[in-house]
């Protein structure tokens, strides 16, 4: 085969540090658009980025000359140096060690933009904990709930 042909989506999952509520107004839009900026530099063409105070969902298509844990690296190591320029309230920024990353079907990618796009209504009823819980059930993803929080 000549070619090399890929297309995954990946929705991406990570948190601040203890889950602190870090991520607001006016930061917030800025550091979405950081975000999706890094996917793009890196050919990972974003699709959607959200989230609420304590996490962020990131909806990109992953690509075939980037390995994922590449990707998550570069999110997290940028942002974060970026962020702490931001202001006082942010030198104590940091993400967590670990992260969530799940396939999507192209059918669901509309879902998958919406969820996003909820996430403040989302999450006026359900902490972030229950929520990346309900990715690992529905993913069946195994993991030790000792080692998923830092």
């Amino acid at each position: 085969m000549g070619q090399s042909l890929v297309k995954n989506y990946i929705h991406i999952v990570f948190s601040t540090k203890y889950r602190i509520p870090h991520i607001h107004p006016p930061v917030e839009t800025e550091l979405h658009s950081y975000l999706g900026g890094i996917c793009n530099k890196l050919g990972c063409h974003v699709i959607k980025v959200g989230g609420h105070t304590d996490h962020i969902h990131i909806l990109c298509m992953l690509s075939k000359k980037i390995a994922l844990m590449k990707l998550i690296e570069e999110l997290k190591s940028n942002s974060s140096k970026w962020i702490k320029t931001k202001g006082r309230e942010y030198e104590n920024f940091y993400w967590q060690t670990g992260y969530g990353a799940f396939s999507v079907y192209p059918s669901e990618i509309d879902t998958v933009i919406a969820y996003i796009a909820n996430q403040r209504r989302h999450h006026n009823k359900k902490i972030f904990q229950d929520e990346y819980r309900m990715f690992l059930k529905k993913y069946n993803v195994e993991y030790d709930e000792r080692y998923v929080w830092d």
